[in-house]
């Protein structure tokens, strides 16, 4: 098996390469995320948990994420599945649809929570239970509040759990919570000083704050 390498790109959108393949999550569109800078990004795929346009760059184009000229023909080296879910808790009538999507290589299994807003069923947790990485959202007021992440975490016992979608200096929406909400709920956080993370990590449960580094300064989440 490859390494895998995930980089936080900004907001939601991460970036996940195997060997040479890359996947974008949840690209943003220029001005759409306060404070991020624009993406120009390539990758074989894009996966958007929802149109709106801080997720949805695939579904507008503008340049934000291009694909690799030979990606129709690269094999993806990960099985995905996909969880139905809501952006808020009435159903989807607030916010619409979420969709979150578990990635298998057979030896890690990654899940992209996208905007996360609601309960899950009991269904739908065992789908996620046990996962090597969790990529979920902590700010809240657009998504589930940091208390009941931190208890669905709990439930789920993810290894390693990533957060995203929070506000921290002039990044991130105004009505989101800061990272350190969820964190003062945490005992193992740990701080990296980059926007990469590379599995297999030494399997010890932890809750990985990575580093925003835009484009190509680094930016401190104490700014």
């Amino acid at each position: 098996m490859g390494n895998v390498k995930l980089t936080w790109l900004g907001h939601s959108c991460f970036a996940l390469e195997k060997d040479d393949y890359r996947i974008v999550f949840d690209p943003y569109l220029d001005g759409s995320a306060p404070g991020y800078a624009p993406l120009r990004e390539t990758a074989d795929l894009v996966l958007c948990s929802h149109e709106h346009n801080d997720h949805g760059g695939k579904e507008h184009g503008a340049g934000v994420v291009e694909l690799t000229k030979n990606a129709a023909e690269k094999e993806c080296p990960w099985e995905i599945s996909e969880i139905h879910s809501f952006h808020d808790g009435n159903q989807g009538r607030d916010r619409g649809e979420n969709t979150i999507r578990v990635l298998d290589d057979g030896e890690f299994r990654i899940a992209h929570m996208g905007d996360l807003g609601c309960d899950l069923t009991e269904e739908q947790k065992e789908k996620l239970r046990f996962l090597d990485v969790m990529l979920v959202p902590i700010g809240g007021y657009f998504t589930m509040e940091p208390e009941d992440v931190k208890k669905l975490v709990e439930e789920l016992q993810p290894t390693v759990v990533i957060p995203m979608h929070y506000r921290f200096g002039k990044y991130g929406y105004p009505a989101i919570a800061e990272a350190d909400r969820y964190m003062k709920l945490c005992s193992d956080v740990i701080e990296y000083d980059g926007p990469t993370l590379e599995l297999p990590e030494d399997g010890s449960p932890q809750t990985a704050m990575l580093r925003y580094l835009g484009s190509g300064i680094d930016v401190s989440r104490e700014d």
